[in-house]
């Protein structure tokens, strides 16, 4: 891979991080929720369920998908169940998650890994970046180039999130602004499935 090639992929894997998608508005309502440092474990567990996602496509998991299409449809409808299910937990959510509270807790990080693997934005992002930018050549090292540009850029993408998240902690601190910016992100989320819908 070329040096222009490997820079064109980093500001791919940059934009495609930093824009709004379930784990962005999922990290900016754990940030107001729960604060940055309880948030930290949902963060890596983005980045490392990604990277083994990534790993899975660009060995030959698109391949199967493309191959068995039920399998496929299966993922989605239980990604999209899984969503939704997210979506509701978040608007129904009505006050800070602070440590001692026994209800409401941020995602942990295997939980946070998992649902890259069910989570529509990652999979368009993935097969993209492997069909775009591997090459026949030399498969194997161009499959480990679009995995480090990614997890060069995820951390600080979703950190950005969960910053914006503890930044509006203070004025969110009160009941009825809480609710409101729970059940706004709560059908966010739930719009995010869109894309795949259609």
């Amino acid at each position: 891979m070329s040096v222009d090639a490997f820079a064109a992929l980093l500001v791919f894997a940059f934009v495609t991080s930093i824009t709004p998608g379930p784990n962005n508005i999922m990290l900016l309502t754990s940030g107001v929720n729960f604060g940055f440092v309880r948030t930290i474990p949902h963060m890596l567990g983005i980045g490392a369920g990604f990277l083994s996602l990534l790993l899975g496509v660009g060995l030959g998991l698109g391949a199967v998908l493309t191959a068995f299409p039920q399998l496929h449809l299966a993922l989605k409808i239980v990604g999209g169940v899984y969503l939704l299910y997210l979506a509701w937990r978040i608007a129904m959510s009505r006050s800070l998650g602070e440590k001692g509270d026994g209800g409401a807790r941020p995602m942990s990080f295997v939980e946070a890994a998992a649902f890259q693997w069910v989570n529509p934005k990652a999979w368009v992002m993935a097969v993209t970046a492997m069909a775009v930018y591997t090459n026949t050549d030399r498969p194997f090292l161009s499959v480990l180039l679009v995995s480090v540009a990614f997890a060069a850029v995820n951390l600080p993408s979703v950190s950005t999130w969960a910053g914006f998240g503890v930044a509006l902690r203070g004025f969110l601190a009160e009941p009825n602004r809480l609710k409101w910016f729970n059940i706004v992100m709560g059908l966010l989320l739930a719009a995010s499935l869109w894309p795949m819908l259609r």
